[in-house]
């Protein structure tokens, strides 16, 4: 039998997700919901407790006493401030030894990860758990990228690129070669509501959400759903590109029908970094 799962739960559905999934293959779970972040339907007839997001203490304390060995992080957490965070002495202790390591979201998560690990659990990556998550190469979807949308493609990826070394954001729209905006702290659906006032008459531009360089897979993976394409379609974008085989695609086949319906491309790109 596999060892219990522990999964510290953030937004939106995928914890909820996993947890159905692995139950269904016998697997027992454990959900440490994070006050403020998990929707409460996440933890609706799972077992469970609730933590703040600063409590790292209680956090670890609960998944021992649960026998937790693996352990996944899924769903988006919102960057907090240091008063929001409200940490306790161990994660007060953290923040002194990692120091300015954690200063950006990979940083911050690669010291979440070592922490983790130091105390004996095993992180295991969100993809690993779902079958056929990952986007494959190629078009998804019956529209096309044509050479501009193409063009502007592969502007997006040099701009994450560049911004991975100051690790900014995964995603970026571009619309004619132009910038409207890159991805930080308040993520890929506000990223979407700020361009959409920015656009320029022409062609609409392209949401490209790609790894940030060197990112560990484990977490954080680059992940769109029916929303993303709503709020896409809603920005006046017309097409959406992902990284083959480095983005999950949640309820695919319903992404391909809200894509299909708005009359947006979705392409799956592989990227050599």
């Amino acid at each position: 039998m596999k060892n219990k799962l522990g999964i510290i739960a953030g937004g939106g559905a995928l914890p909820r997700q996993i947890a159905d999934i692995s139950r269904s293959q016998g697997r027992e779970v454990f959900i440490v919901a994070l006050e403020g972040y998990t929707d409460a339907k996440t933890v609706d007839g799972q077992p469970h407790a609730w933590v703040r997001l600063g409590a790292v203490g209680k956090t670890l304390e609960l998944l021992r006493s649960e026998n937790v060995i693996d352990l996944v992080l899924a769903g988006p957490v919102r960057r907090p401030s240091l008063a929001d965070l409200r940490p306790d002495l161990t994660a007060l202790n953290l923040l002194r030894k990692f120091g300015k390591k954690a200063l950006g979201d990979d940083g911050l998560l690669r010291s979440i990860l070592a922490t983790l690990e130091g105390e004996g659990f095993r992180i295991v990556g969100a993809d690993t758990l779902l079958e056929s998550v990952l986007a494959e190469p190629g078009i998804i979807g019956v529209h096309t990228p044509d050479k501009q949308a193409q063009r502007d493609i592969k502007r997006g990826a040099d701009v994450l690129a560049a911004l991975s070394s100051v690790d900014i954001g995964q995603a970026a729209v571009i619309q004619e070669g132009l910038v409207l905006g890159v991805e930080a702290i308040e993520g890929t659906d506000a990223l979407l509501a700020r361009c959409g006032a920015l656009r320029r008459e022409g062609p609409g531009g392209i949401l490209v959400k790609l790894r940030k360089v060197g990112q560990d897979d484990r977490v954080d993976l680059p992940t769109i759903g029916v929303e993303t394409i709503r709020a896409a379609a809603q920005a006046g974008l017309r097409g959406v590109a992902i990284e083959a085989g480095g983005t999950m695609i949640m309820e695919r086949d319903e992404v391909i029908r809200e894509a299909d319906d708005q009359g947006l491309f979705v392409i799956a790109v592989e990227i050599s970094k």
